[in-house]
C-alpha cells in the first residue's frame, strides 16, 4: 500500500473543551468526559464528527496513562480537560478512521507524548505533531467497515461470556449459601453441638476478661426473627460475630505513593488486597520514609480481614490470610477479626462473612455517598449474624468448599481466556487493516 504520512495539525483543527465538568448543567447535548459514559450539558460546543482526546493522565501520581479516547458526532460538548480533533476536509480524512487509528496506537502516539512530573499532561501541540498514514477515503471507509463487522461479532461473544461469568458468580454464592444453611455436607450426630462450642467460646472470653487480657464489651442483642431468614440444623446455633471473636481492630492509612513495596520495605494494605475468600498481598502501597511501624498492626498468617470502607461493592467482603511474605500493616479501611484460638475454623468464619446473610446485613449498615464511598463501623461488623456449626462440621464444610470453589475458579479462568481471545480479534483485525 502506498499511503503517505501526514501530520494531524495539517489535517485537523484541534480545540480544547470549554466545559468545566463539575459545573456542567444537565441538558440535551452529550458531554464527553474522561469516563466511558457521557454526561450531558444544556449547550453544545461542536456540531461535527470528532476524535476526543484526554489532555491529562488517567491515573495521575506522575504516571503517563490514558484509559480511552472517544469518537463523537453531532452536537456535543467537551470537558475542559479534553480536546476535540476534527478533520478539516471530510473528503480527505474520516473522523472514525482517525479514531480507530489513534485508539489502536494510543500508547505509541498519545501516551508517549505526555509530559510532566506530578501533573502529567498532553499538549495540543504534541497532538498536532502526530503523523498518521493516510489511505484514500474509500480505503478508510473499507477499513472502518471491516473493523465494525469484527467488533459486532466480538460484542455478541463478549456479551455471552459476561453472562457466563455472572452464572459462575451466582454459583459461588449458592455454594456459600448452602454452606451457611447446613446443606453442603451431611451432619454427624457424633459431632459436639455448636451450642456447646459457643458456651466454650464465651467461657474463654470470660477467662480473658478476668485476667484483664480483654475488655468486656456491651452485651450484644439477641438475633431477631428478621435476621434469621432460614432454618438451620438442630446441631447449629445463631450468634453474632462479636460473640465468637475477641475483638476487631483497624490499622492506619498514612499518605503513601501508589507504589508497591519492595524487598524489606514496609507497606500498607489497599482495600483491593481483600478479595472474596482470597488475599492479594501484592495489593499494597509502600509506607513513607520515617513512618514508625506499629508491629501490632502487622498482617500475619491466619488473619481474618474484612473491608470497612470504600466503594460499596468492595465493603464488607472478607478473606483468610493463608500465607503472607511481605511486611504489611492494616489500613484504616481494613478490619482484622481477632479470634479466640482453637475455638473455630478461621476459614469457616471467612466463608460466613461472605455469605448472603452477612453481606445483606452489612449492606443495611453502610453509610456514605451512595455507591462511590461508604463505610460500616466496627460496632456494626460485630453485630453481623453468623450461623455457627459444630467444629468438626466446619472443617468438612471448608474442605468441600475449597474443592467446589476451585472448580469455579477454573471455569472463570477459562471464560476470561475466551473473552481475552475474542477481544484480541479486534486488535488483530485493525492491525491487519492498518498495515501500510
Amino acid at each position: 500500500m502506498n499511503w503517505r504520512k501526514v501530520k494531524l495539525g495539517e489535517l485537523c483543527t484541534i480545540e480544547k473543551g470549554n466545559i468545566g465538568i463539575t459545573k456542567a448543567i444537565p441538558g440535551q447535548y452529550p458531554l464527553v468526559v474522561l469516563g466511558e459514559e457521557r454526561k450531558s450539558h444544556n449547550e453544545y460546543q461542536f456540531d461535527d464528527e470528532a476524535v476526543v482526546i484526554p489532555l491529562v493522565s488517567s491515573t495521575g501520581h506522575g504516571h503517563r496513562s490514558m484509559k480511552r479516547i472517544f469518537y463523537q458526532s453531532g452536537k456535543f460538548a467537551v470537558g475542559s480537560i479534553l480536546c476535540a480533533v476534527i478533520p478539516k476536509d471530510k473528503t480527505v480524512l474520516s473522523a472514525e478512521f482517525l479514531y480507530r487509528y489513534l485508539d489502536f496506537n494510543k500508547e505509541r502516539e498519545l501516551v508517549s507524548r505526555m509530559r510532566g512530573m506530578a501533573n502529567v499532561s498532553l499538549s495540543i501541540k504534541e497532538i498536532a505533531s502526530i503523523e498518521i498514514p493516510l489511505p484514500s477515503l474509500e480505503e478508510q471507509k473499507q477499513i472502518v467497515e471491516q473493523f465494525q463487522k469484527v467488533e459486532t461479532g466480538c460484542k455478541r461473544i463478549t456479551t455471552e461470556l459476561d453472562h457466563q461469568l455472572e452464572i459462575v458468580r451466582q454459583l459461588r454464592q449458592a455454594f456459600l449459601r448452602d454452606a451457611m444453611q447446613g446443606k453442603l455436607v451431611a451432619q454427624n450426630a457424633a459431632d459436639e453441638p455448636a451450642a456447646v462450642l459457643l458456651q466454650k467460646i464465651k467461657a474463654e472470653k470470660e477467662r480473658l476478661i478476668a485476667e484483664k487480657k480483654l475488655k468486656r464489651d456491651k452485651p450484644l442483642p439477641a438475633i431477631n426473627p428478621d435476621e434469621a431468614p432460614f432454618e438451620i440444623p438442630d446441631s447449629w446455633v445463631w450468634c453474632r460475630l462479636g460473640e465468637i471473636c475477641e475483638d476487631t481492630e483497624a490499622g492506619k492509612s498514612p499518605n503513601c505513593k501508589n507504589e508497591p513495596v519492595k524487598e524489606k520495605e514496609w507497606g500498607v494494605l489497599k482495600t483491593t488486597a481483600v478479595q472474596r475468600l482470597r488475599f492479594e498481598e501484592n495489593e499494597n502501597k509502600v509506607l513513607p520514609k520515617g513512618f514508625v511501624v506499629d508491629l501490632k498492626l502487622k498482617v500475619r498468617n491466619g488473619d481474618i480481614l474484612i473491608t470497612r470502607a470504600g466503594p460499596k461493592k468492595r465493603v464488607g467482603i472478607a478473606c483468610h490470610v493463608e500465607r503472607i511474605e511481605k511486611n504489611l500493616i492494616l489500613s484504616d479501611k481494613t478490619i482484622r477479626v481477632i479470634v479466640i484460638k482453637n475455638s473455630f475454623d478461621s476459614k469457616f468464619l471467612a466463608v460466613a462473612l461472605n455469605s448472603d446473610l452477612s453481606q445483606k446485613f452489612l449492606e443495611k449498615k453502610m453509610v456514605g455517598m451512595a455507591d462511590s464511598q461508604v463505610n460500616v463501623s466496627q460496632g456494626n461488623i460485630k453485630l453481623t449474624p453468623i450461623t455457627l456449626s459444630p467444629l468438626a462440621e466446619q472443617k468438612r464444610i471448608v474442605a468441600k468448599l475449597e474443592t467446589l470453589l476451585a472448580f469455579c475458579d477454573e471455569l472463570e479462568a477459562s471464560i476470561r481466556q475466551s473473552k481475552a481471545r475474542a477481544e484480541s480479534l479486534l486488535q488483530v483485525a485493525l492491525k491487519e487493516a492498518l498495515q501500510a
